[in-house]
């Protein structure tokens, strides 16, 4: 007679069957494990794929900083002497640049300005090193025809402004060859003038505030020994043109024109301000000197009298 099994034992070997089956299967996720090698989870996949990512958009973006870097590095000379082209509105020109934008050279023109065909070189080469100073950058040049020594501006940056800062010096700056004047065109071409002008500062700056400028300090632009074929004396003087910051804080500069010596008597003050520049003076020719001077007094200004009237702005 065979006994047959309870309902307890019954259910006690289903639950070993079970147990068992799950033995020989092994874990869910030991396929993956197997498959890739890791031996973890499958989250751990996915920290990998997304530190992979990351590493080559950090590599790619110092790639792109790399070339930049690089770029700026060697920019070219034609960098600077497009800036200056377009700040000047062409009237001051950098041709034959060469060399890179930290350390170049190249021969310095006045012009008329866009589609004007007068055009005055000075001899030789200016040759320029920019660098970091502080918080800016310093501009360095050198010209053997034109400039006292090494030539110094700081440029310093800042939040919708710039400043420009030309270092003191106990003597003259520059000095140039009054012809020069004749590249800018209409009078001065007309004059052909002689003669020399010399810069002289102990301290001058240019801030740009918004696209609005503002002087500080002090400059001296001598006019020396001029001549003019226009007239037949040798020479007609020696003039000072005093650039000078408005002690009000306006943010006009004061211009004051005087004469040293000379048969020529120039004279006349204005300003530079937000709203360009405003002259107004007079020329006058010294006693016993009006017959050869009658010609340019008709065209340095409006003619009144013995006098011709200088009027800019």
């Amino acid at each position: 007679m065979r006994l047959r099994p309870g309902p307890e034992a019954v259910e006690e070997a289903a639950r070993l069957g079970r147990l068992d089956s799950r033995r020989r299967k092994g874990p869910r996720w030991a396929h993956t494990a197997s498959a890739t090698g890791w031996g973890e989870s499958t989250f751990a996949e996915i920290a990998w794929d997304k530190s992979r990512g990351a590493a080559a958009r950090w590599a790619v973006a110092g790639g792109v900083l790399g070339l930049a870097g690089g770029l700026l590095a060697f920019a070219p000379a034609a960098w600077l002497a497009g800036a200056i082209a377009s700040a000047t509105n062409q009237h001051l020109l950098l041709a034959d640049a060469r060399g890179t934008l930290w350390s170049g050279s190249a021969v310095v023109v006045l012009t008329g300005g866009p589609g004007s065909r007068d055009a005055s070189a000075l001899p030789g080469r200016l040759d320029w090193t920019i660098g970091i100073k502080g918080l800016g950058l310093e501009l360095r040049a050198r010209q053997a025809c034109c400039i006292n020594g090494t030539a110094a501006l700081q440029v310093k940056p800042g939040f919708g402004r710039v400043t420009l800062a030309l270092a003191p010096s106990a003597g003259w700056v520059g000095q140039w060859p009054s012809a020069w004047l004749g590249g800018l065109g209409t009078p001065w071409n007309t004059m052909q003038m002689g003669g020399s002008l010399r810069l002289a500062s102990p301290g001058l700056s240019v801030e740009s505030v918004q696209g609005r400028w503002r002087l500080a300090g002090r400059a001296d632009l001598d006019l020396l020994d001029v001549s003019s074929r226009v007239s037949t004396l040798e020479t007609l003087g020696s003039y000072r043109l005093n650039i000078a910051a408005d002690p009000s804080g306006s943010g006009a500069s004061q211009l004051t024109l005087s004469t040293q010596q000379g048969a020529l008597q120039l004279s006349g003050e204005g300003t530079i301000g937000p709203g360009g520049v405003r002259f107004r003076g007079e020329a006058r020719a010294a006693p016993g000197e009006e017959a050869p001077l009658s010609n340019l007094l008709n065209i340095i200004g409006r003619r009144d009298g013995a006098r011709s009237v200088i009027s800019i702005g």
